[in-house]
């Protein structure tokens, strides 16, 4: 890590349907090996299937999903005096939409359904109703916090 300066954030482009940024990000980040055009199929078709569930547009359900999954606390190990502790801290809003937006596609790819883009509806779905493995790893994630709690004044 440089001690000069925090690296300048690159400025993304808003998606090209919608306008929004927030799955923009969401498209870059589901992209492997640069194929930009096959994460916004994806993408496009998994909103396709999921529009107009609950009387809600397909970016408000989205958003919802990402709301719902985005974790409040995270442990970080701290060394203090030989012994290493996991103190509970808040988590930064840029790092806990990283993080949703990380578990959503994570939990998705482990899903059964035969294509990707059934797996991203599916799981966002779930996201929005509060269950789905990306619900899972942020309950895990605040439990672990929790029992760590003791710790907390180790935080600084």
């Amino acid at each position: 890590m440089s001690r000069r300066r925090t690296a300048e954030k690159r400025k993304i482009d808003a998606d090209p349907r919608y306008g929004d940024f927030t799955v923009a990000k969401f498209m870059n980040c589901l992209m492997l090996d640069g194929k930009k055009a096959v994460a916004e199929k994806i993408v496009y078709a998994a909103f396709e299937k999921i529009d107009g569930k609950d009387g809600k547009t397909c970016v408000e359900l989205f958003n919802t999903a990402l709301e719902n999954v985005r974790p409040l606390l995270e442990v970080r190990s701290r060394r203090v005096g030989g012994a290493t502790y996991q103190v509970p801290t808040a988590v930064a809003p840029n790092r806990a939409q990283a993080l949703a937006i990380r578990w959503l596609i994570g939990a998705a790819r482990n899903r059964n359904e035969k294509s990707m883009k059934d797996k991203l509806a599916g799981e966002l779905l779930d996201a929005v109703s509060g269950r789905g493995g990306a619900m899972k790893k942020r309950e895990d994630t605040h439990k672990m916090a929790e029992a760590n709690k003791a710790f907390s004044h180790y935080s600084w």
